[in-house]
């Protein structure tokens, strides 16, 4: 069946794999170093020099009345991702109510320059809502592709339905991404949402699949520079599965930490070695610069993923930055997880957050989340499991049961939003979340340590990785063994886990109506496989009113 959204408010807003030794590397900064393997990888030319879309075109941040529209040209063969060279470039648009451009509503043009690595964004309002929409972009006389957008609905309409893709963790070197090629596939997404590690920053070999490159990324270098933020996006949208789901809906991205580097919190990162590496706040700077050049993203406020999206009456989705101001992960030296003066979101952003959910006329109430908010303790794994678990969520691998990186780490933040949609009467909140390389199916209680277990402030659905390796790729043993053994055990220390799978790669489709907000979750045969084939797993819901994930039976 095909599902249509019917509206959305203005866009709004206010203001991991473990720690490893790593080589430092110097910035590539020559074009010459650049130019080689980047070139390698992209499609042939049709005609020498001429302006070419080597990276396709994709959309994003659906309003009722317009959508976000990206591209990048290159103008010439020497103006690729990074380069800082090439001539600017006008590059026009135009969208179409029908894919035939019969029926043409909106046109005009930008400048695509090397300031910008000849990236371009085009604002498009004056749109109607709840509408299907086709665009292009042409540069001297070369048009790109044509893809498909859509708006959202009137912010007071009545929805009948919402339909998302969901994704998270596409590490390059682990595998293809078939996730993205299944979901391309379907006719009934009105959007799709990644809830981050968009890119990986690792160099070559550092973080493959299971130890192994399946194929390598650009550059080979760990990425640091301005450039190499830039080489790697242009890599990533090299991808076609990649670029066949950015050609087929819009998408609602945020970041996590490997768009920075590996456990980023907003003065560091345990990736970054100071000073060998140049200075954090240049990495970060340079890394978000080329985040916001690449992604169809329009940012809240300067910097930052967070802000609001509304789709009518039936949902609304805040879209958190779990990464820019941040504390460092709690240690000794940083303090312990219970500090109230330690936080994930930030003052600004947890009031922001806290004063959407309580204004919010929705029926539901959806935030994209990068890291687990659910509480979650090891419990009594033997010792072969835990080991490897702690390797995979940055733990202190001595039998600490708490993930610092996620909001286990900054327990005062997450009490006190909890608290506020308990006491607020605040029903129908769903965290939508990725990072963990795993699948779950969480109730988000206020209290997960009494007896019996407290209620539940709201609900959570975690989406595996697109390719990056989960527990049995780390262990080294055949898909579904440490499941089998691990997942009843997390489950009895956990009460409020109605459901997780430690082993498979896939992503979620999220299905909205004013009854309840169901993931069904599906995976993939084989990661390193291009023409991986995908399967149904599983399916929870929340039905409305109840803060409660039960087992469904049925994909929608």
């Amino acid at each position: 069946m095909t599902s249509r959204y019917r509206s959305s408010e203005a866009f709004q807003g206010l203001n991991s794999p473990s720690p490893r030794r790593r080589t430092v590397v110097k910035a590539a900064a020559a074009t010459a170093v650049l130019a080689g393997p980047l070139a390698a990888a992209l499609p042939a030319r049709a005609a020498a020099d001429a302006p070419a879309f080597l990276h396709g075109v994709a959309s994003g941040d659906p309003l009722p009345d317009g959508i976000l529209l990206w591209t990048r040209v290159t103008p010439t063969s020497a103006a690729i991702p990074g380069s800082g060279v090439g001539p600017d470039t006008e590059v026009s648009w135009t969208v179409a109510k029908d894919k035939a451009f019969t029926t043409i509503v909106s046109k005009g043009s930008l400048t695509a320059t090397a300031s910008s690595d000849h990236t371009v964004k085009a604002d498009i309002r004056g749109l109607e809502p709840a509408t299907d929409y086709w665009f292009r972009f042409s540069a001297g006389g070369t048009d790109s592709p044509v893809a498909r957008t859509r708006t959202a609905p009137a912010a007071n309409a009545a929805v009948a339905g919402l339909r998302f893709g969901v994704v998270t963790c596409a590490n390059w070197e682990a595998g293809y991404f078939s996730s993205y090629r299944h979901l391309a596939a379907r006719s009934d997404l009105d959007a799709w949402l990644h809830l981050g590690d968009y890119i990986y920053e690792y160099k070559s070999g550092e973080y493959a699949a299971r130890g192994t490159v399946v194929r390598p990324h650009s550059p080979a270098n760990e990425i640091i520079t301005l450039a190499d933020y830039r080489t790697r996006h242009g890599k990533y949208k090299t991808d076609p599965d990649l670029r066949a789901l950015h050609h087929k809906a819009p998408v609602v991205a945020i970041w996590d930490d490997h768009e920075f580097a590996d456990n980023a919190w907003s003065g560091g990162a345990v990736n970054h070695t100071e000073g060998a590496e140049g200075t954090w706040t240049a990495r970060q700077a340079a890394a978000k610069q080329a985040y916001f050049e690449w992604m169809p993203v329009r940012p809240a406020i300067e910097g930052t993923t967070y802000r609001r999206l509304r789709f009518g009456k039936l949902a609304d989705l805040s879209l958190l930055d779990l990464r820019s101001f941040r504390s460092q992960q709690a240690s000794t030296a940083s303090g312990t997880v219970d500090d109230p003066n330690r936080t994930i979101t930030g003052r600004a952003q947890l009031d922001w957050l806290k004063a959407g959910l309580k204004a919010s006329d929705t029926t539901w109430r959806l935030v994209g989340n990068s890291v687990m908010i659910a509480p979650f303790v090891i419990g009594s794994l033997t010792a072969d499991l835990l080991k490897p678990l702690a390797k995979l969520l940055d733990l202190p691998q001595d039998g600490i049961g708490v993930n610092t990186d996620q909001w286990d780490g900054y327990t005062d933040d997450r009490r006190e939003l909890l608290a506020h949609l308990r006491s607020n009467a605040i029903g129908n909140t769903v965290f939508l979340t990725g990072d963990i390389h795993m699948s779950w199916a969480n109730d988000v209680p206020v209290d997960a340590g009494t007896y019996p277990l407290s209620a539940s402030a709201a609900t959570e659905f975690v989406i595996t990785s697109v390719t990056s390796d989960n527990l049995d790729d780390i262990v080294k043993v055949p898909e579904g063994t440490v499941s089998a053994i691990a997942a009843p055990l997390i489950q009895i220390a956990n009460r409020h886990v109605h459901w997780v799978d430690t082993d498979r790669h896939g992503y979620g489709v999220l299905d909205i109506t004013a009854d309840r907000a169901q993931m069904d979750y599906y995976v993939l045969s084989d990661r390193t496989n291009a023409n991986a084939t995908s399967s149904w797993a599983r399916s929870y819901r929340t039905r409305t009113g109840t803060q409660k994930v039960e087992r469904t039976y049925d994909p929608v």
